[in-house]
């Protein structure tokens, strides 16, 4: 490959931005990092959704259904945003697995109150998570960024607070 076709490959997903080289390398990476959190958020949720069982199965079942679609739409938004400020996203169910920071559960079976508790905590880190992004948008003074995270946050915080009161005795 000539130098000239070598530097149009690599220059050829740099969308550009006004957000500076170092905001460039370092947002997008820590978006990378949240999608494969929210991809692993959403399939450990639809998981438990499809595994539920009980006397609260319908409740649990519903509620499981509507937080794991909630967490899916936002993964569209996030990796457009890292690709709008000139990065890229992820690539393959590999990428997720050496991002990913939430932990799997592929136990054979895991009680409703137990699914809920991991659930519960695992949103609550994703907020911190969330949190911790935000910060560093904040630093690059990438508001449109931070503004999209501040929603997730209030939605991460609604299904960490729905998972809390569901498994209170």
């Amino acid at each position: 490959m000539t130098d000239t076709a070598e530097a149009r490959k690599s220059a050829a997903l740099k969308t550009p931005s006004d957000v500076g080289k170092n905001a460039t390398r370092d947002i997008p990476a820590a978006l990378r990092a949240l999608l494969a959190d929210a991809f692993a958020l959403y399939l450990k949720t639809k998981n438990f959704h499809w595994h539920m069982s009980g006397p609260h199965f319908r409740d649990y079942h519903l509620l499981l259904d509507e937080q794991g679609e909630q967490i899916f739409a936002m993964t569209d938004d996030i990796a457009e945003r890292a690709r709008k400020i000139g990065g890229t996203s992820l690539r393959s169910i590999g990428h997720i697995n050496r991002l990913q920071r939430l932990l799997d559960n592929d136990a054979e079976f895991v009680t409703a109150e137990d699914m809920l508790a991991e659930l519960r905590d695992d949103n609550k880190q994703f907020t911190k998570y969330l949190r911790e992004t935000h910060a560093l948008c904040d630093e690059y003074e990438d508001v449109a960024t931070a503004s999209l995270i501040e929603n997730w946050i209030d939605e991460s915080e609604r299904r960490t607070w729905f998972l809390f009161e569901a498994t209170r005795r």
